[in-house]
């Protein structure tokens, strides 16, 4: 394993957090994901579960949690299932786990082989009043491919058709929204290393350079850093495409006078920073540039402040909305008539801001998260406006990852540089 586990504390917490929330007569089941095909005999690099991650911190395949609170048996209140190995497997595939191994990442002392697991379902369910069965219930979610958790819901309808069933899915969304200090620490490891990778970019972005060079330079520098990689597929957009919010392809070469935008981060154990910045590929910014820069990072910087625990985040977005409307109204991008005439479910400033200012970030970079109530301190999300002018050939967005405090905020990203004349003095150097 190449990053550093938090301690097995973190995962006992999480799991009595579970505990304390879900109904006592009942049982909750846990899997892993599914290693997913790609074609022929390939595969995809493997991603864990990330509710089972947060209760176990095993990353590894065919990895099943049974959780039963208060089972007469205190033995069988906590199980931990995980793939026996061999000979063969560990040629072909590597090291696996072993019980003491998994038991010393977890903290859960009855670690099984998955052979053994339908037997003690058995035990527990027919004492159990009631199924907790997890699933994706992010609201982004594309379900079209059926997970190990779907699969194993219908098996478990047949085989238990008169328990009751309960979603895990909601409790587990309730419980991984505040970030303990250990998962902060993953996050700003993360971050730490992105800020790294983005220094690297401003020494080497000029006029005829490729996107996609630019992309090998930030994964050269997390990979060098005991990151697996992206966090998510990097955007690496100059031109005109940085008003493209999901331009992916980056394969254009950069050219002078150029606004670049990167929306590009690293990810350490599992946690997923999310980092946007805009620079000029010349290494300065031109009369317009700079003031719809200033706008964007006047509009992070008030939205920042916004965030405190107690706020409710659609009603956060529609609130930062206003203060970009103040600011397009400067930048004459709309003007009076355009409010006065603007319907109620499409306000003005949308033409360019067309998307939301933050959403919740942790083991999935869209991480659960509820827009409706009240966040929670220690809940962590990214502040993102953007300003995109398509007629003008470019578009500017800014992104840090905050972690919501009483008092002042964390900024996770407060070493990644920002300022203007910051970018431009290190572009220049």
């Amino acid at each position: 394993m190449r990053y550093s586990l938090p301690t097995k504390e973190l995962y006992i917490r999480n799991r009595a957090k579970f505990c304390e929330a879900m109904e006592k007569d009942a049982v909750a089941v846990f899997n892993s994901n599914d290693i997913m095909p790609t074609n022929a005999d390939g595969i995809m690099p493997f991603r864990q579960n990330s509710d089972l991650l947060h209760l176990t911190g095993i990353d590894q395949e065919e990895t099943i949690l049974l959780i039963r609170p208060n089972f007469p048996d205190e033995n069988l209140r906590e199980v931990l299932f995980i793939r026996e190995t061999n000979e063969l497997i560990a040629v072909w595939e590597g090291h696996k786990f072993t019980k003491e191994e998994a038991r010393e990442i977890s903290g859960i002392q009855n670690v099984q082989w998955l052979s053994d697991f339908e037997k003690a379902l058995n035990e527990l369910a027919v004492a159990s009043n009631a199924i907790y069965i997890n699933a994706n219930e992010h609201t982004r979610a594309m379900l079209d491919v059926e997970t190990r958790d779907d699969r194993f819901s219908k098996w478990c309808h047949l085989k238990y058709p008169n328990h009751e069933y309960k979603r895990a899915a909601p409790v587990m969304q309730l419980i991984r929204t505040a970030k303990s200090q250990e998962e902060i620490d993953m996050l700003q490891k993360a971050c730490d290393i992105t800020n790294d990778g983005f220094r690297r970019i401003l020494k080497f972005v000029r006029p005829g350079v490729n996107e996609y060079e630019i992309e090998a330079e930030f994964i050269h520098e997390f990979v060098k850093q005991k990151s697996r990689g992206f966090a998510y597929i990097p955007i690496i957009a100059s031109g005109g495409d940085s008003c493209i919010l999901h331009y992916i392809e980056n394969k254009k070469t950069c050219k002078d006078g150029d606004m670049l935008l990167m929306d590009v981060a690293a990810e350490y154990g599992n946690y997923n920073a999310d980092m946007t910045r805009t620079i000029p590929v010349n290494g300065r910014f031109s009369k317009r540039q700079a003031d719809v820069y200033q706008a964007v990072w006047r509009v992070k910087t008030e939205a920042t402040n916004m965030l405190r625990p107690g706020v409710v985040l659609s009603e956060f977005n529609k609130e930062v909305g206003l203060v970009m409307q103040s600011e397009l109204l400067d930048l004459g991008l709309i003007d009076q008539t355009d409010i006065k005439n603007q319907a109620s479910d499409s306000q003005a400033y949308k033409k360019y801001f067309t998307h939301n200012t933050s959403h919740f970030l942790g083991l999935d970079v869209h991480d659960v998260g509820s827009f409706y109530e009240p966040l929670p301190e220690g809940a962590v999300l990214t502040v993102e406006p953007g300003i995109y002018i398509p007629e003008e050939n470019f578009g500017i967005r800014l992104e840090d990852n905050i972690v919501i405090q009483k008092e002042n905020n964390l900024n996770l990203m407060k070493d990644i540089p920002l300022e203007l004349e910051e970018i431009e003095t290190l572009m220049n150097e």
